[in-house]
């Protein structure tokens, strides 16, 4: 048999045994994701990007090594998920803080407030809902903001840089992370608040 023939058929066995390695967890996968973020298309996206990472960083890897691979992989996953509900929590509490009667440039909401204790809790299906909905209006009037407005507020609000490290990130001064950050917020909430959502 040739070089080209070994190595070939050496590709298909190492996919064939990830393949067979993948199917013989994805149904524990889900139960462990499912307990972890109690929502079952939440739970399917963890799993199913779970898989993807693993594949793509990890292929090549001796069958033996994946299981445990797989398991870091997957906790890492669903603390992004976590970490990405917390910001929405925060996200919808921020807007919900906001005093329209004030309008200091220079104040960052997020140095008056406190993000939402139970961000991890489980919600109810009606409460999820209501909160995708909101999640998506924000994203969309996300897009209209000024660049600068907008890359400042995902970063303090998306990453979770404090103001030095975003003023940094961005090449500005503190002060106008925070003048960026109020308009921005601000433009949100008046936004969402003209389409009827009451935060």
């Amino acid at each position: 048999m040739s070089p080209l023939a070994i190595s070939e058929s050496f590709l298909l066995a190492t996919y064939r045994e990830l393949s067979e390695f993948l199917k013989s967890v994805e149904r524990r996968a889900f139960k462990q994701a499912y307990f972890a973020v109690h929502d079952d298309h939440a739970a399917v996206d963890v799993v199913q990007d779970s898989m993807l990472k693993l594949t793509e960083k990890y292929a090549d890897k001796p069958i033996e090594e994946l299981p445990m691979l797989f398991q870091r992989i997957l906790q890492n996953t669903i603390r992004d998920y976590y970490r990405r509900q917390k910001v929405r929590n925060t996200w919808t509490t921020l807007f919900s803080s906001l005093s329209f009667g004030k309008d200091d440039e220079e104040q960052d909401p997020l140095d008056t407030l406190e993000a939402a204790d139970g961000a991890n809790r489980a919600q109810a299906p009606a409460e999820q809902f209501e909160q995708k909905q909101t999640i998506g209006l924000i994203e969309e009037e996300l897009a209209k903001l000024p660049s600068r407005q907008r890359e400042a507020f995902l970063l303090r609000y998306w990453e979770g840089l404090d103001v030095a490290q975003t003023a940094e990130a961005m090449g500005c001064s503190e002060g106008s992370v925070k003048t960026h950050c109020s308009r921005a917020t601000h433009t949100l909430a008046e936004a969402l608040k003209a389409k009827g959502v009451e935060l």
